[in-house]
Parts: C-alpha cells; structure tokens; sequence
C-alpha cells in the first residue's frame, strides 16, 4: 500500500474530531493572519511609518513658525493632534483588508470553517490595533527626536493607549463601509472622504479662536477635537477627566452600533 493510500485512509478513519477552536484563538488566529500578511508585504507599513513622519516634519517646519513663532512652540502644540490624525487614518484601511477578503472570495472561505462566526472580524482588527500602535510609536518617537518633552512620560503612553481604543472604536465604521461598497478602491476614496475634513475641521493644527464662529463651534463638539485635547492633556500631565472619558464613549458609542451591523452584513452579503 502506497503512502497515500495510507494518508487517505487515515484522513477517513473513524478518529475523534480535534476540540473546535474558542472565540478567543479563533479570533487571535486572524489577527496573526494579519501579521503574516504585512511581513510577507512589508510595503503594507508605509502608511503607518513613512506618512506620520512625513506629516510631522511638514507641519511643524512648514507652519510652526507662521502659526506659533517657532518650531518648538509648536511642535509641543501639534504633536498630540498629529499622533490621533495618523492613527485615525490607519483605521481607513481595516475596511480596505475586509473589502479586499470580500472580493477576492476569502469571506466566504471563511464561513465554510467551524469556528466562532465574527472571529475573522475581531481578529482582523485586533491585528489592525497592532498597526495603530507602530503609528503612535514611530510619531512620538520622532516628536522627542524634534525636541518634544512631555510633562509627563506615563501620560504619554497613556494618549498612546487612548488613541488606539478610540480607533478601535472608529474602524468599525469602515468595515461597515467595507462590506457596503463594491471594491478595496471606492473603500478607501470614500473613507478619506469623511475622514479628512473631519481631522482637519479639528483643534489638531490650529487654536479654534482663530477660526470663524461657525468652524469655530464645529471644532468644539468634534470628536476629534475632544479626543486630541485628551491627548494633550495626557502628555502634559494635566488631563481633563470629562475628555478622556467622551474619547472612551465615542468609542464605545461607534462600537456598539457598528460593530453588530458590520457582523449582520458579514453574514448576509455574498
């Protein structure tokens, strides 16, 4: 008997099934899926290492002089709004990954395996968390690099952790609107479509005095605005508690609606 035979008639025999996998290593599976994916494209890193370095030293030697009268002012200003702004922008492309697994027929792969339903969903982004927080390192990195010095270093990695829950929270968005739309390109035009007016419609480059009274009262109640605030109240030592916690129930607020309508259109678009 030849060593297939063999191979066949083992894979047939009455044997005991393996335990099915938990909700929890089902979910950690698809998120080092998503490490296997960036170390075998690496180029996948460029919008998380190559982008918010390039948007730090462009504002801050661009504009710091114009807008603070130095480059130290207000590298010390804009760095905790450049830190939410990249990680926000990262969170575009969860929806981009899942569109792409929809298309190309990876989802309904997926559905055929006995595991815990949303496990590819909650793993996807987790490992999406992983990317978020490279984003935050390399922009902070580069900050103390430039001279900046928080007032407080727990605090730092505090609007880091902040950040990346915030995120979590608005990437469930677009993997609503990955799942929505027809191709990983209309995913990302439309996701930058929203996300940009609303992280620049924000206090994370300028002083909201200094803008007209209607943009000027759009920036005060912007989530964005209120999450970089916490972010620079972290980092200085002096945090509002009212901000940090609205950061958090924005969070949960984004995740809890969209969270369910991202599993219901998971199970039910083909």
């Amino acid at each position: 008997m030849s060593t297939d035979d063999i191979a066949i008639r083992n894979a047939l025999s009455s044997v005991p099934r393996p335990p099915r996998p938990g909700a929890f290593n089902a979910a950690m599976a698809f998120g080092w899926r998503g490490m296997l994916k960036i170390k075998h494209v690496p180029e996948q890193l460029l919008d998380v290492t190559i982008t918010p370095v390039m948007f730090l030293l462009m504002f801050t030697y661009l504009f710091g002089g114009a807008i603070a009268g130095s480059t130290g002012e207000y590298l010390d200003y804009v760095l905790p709004g450049l830190l939410v702004m990249s990680v926000v922008f990262t969170t575009v492309y969860s929806g981009v990954s899942l569109n792409t697994d929809l298309t190309k027929g990876a989802v309904d792969r997926f559905r055929t395996l006995p595991i815990w339903r949303p496990a590819p969903l909650v793993g996807a982004l987790l490992g999406d968390a992983v990317r978020y927080v490279i984003a935050g390192t390399v922009i902070m990195t580069l900050g103390v690099i430039l001279g900046f010095r928080p007032g407080s270093w727990p605090g730092m990695f505090a609007a880091l952790a902040l950040t990346v829950v915030f995120s979590f929270g608005v990437s469930w968005l677009f993997t609503t609107l990955g799942l929505l739309l027809r191709s990983p390109s209309a995913v990302m035009n439309a996701g930058f479509m929203f996300i940009f007016p609303l992280t620049f419609l924000s206090n994370a480059f300028v002083e909201p005095e200094t803008l007209p009274s209607v943009l000027e009262a759009f920036v005060n109640v912007n989530p964005i605005s209120i999450m970089t605030d916490a972010a620079r109240g972290l980092m200085a030592g002096d945090a509002v508690g009212s901000d940090v916690a609205i950061s958090l129930a924005v969070a949960a607020g984004l995740t809890a609606v969209f969270m369910p309508l991202t599993s219901h259109l998971y199970r039910t678009r083909g």
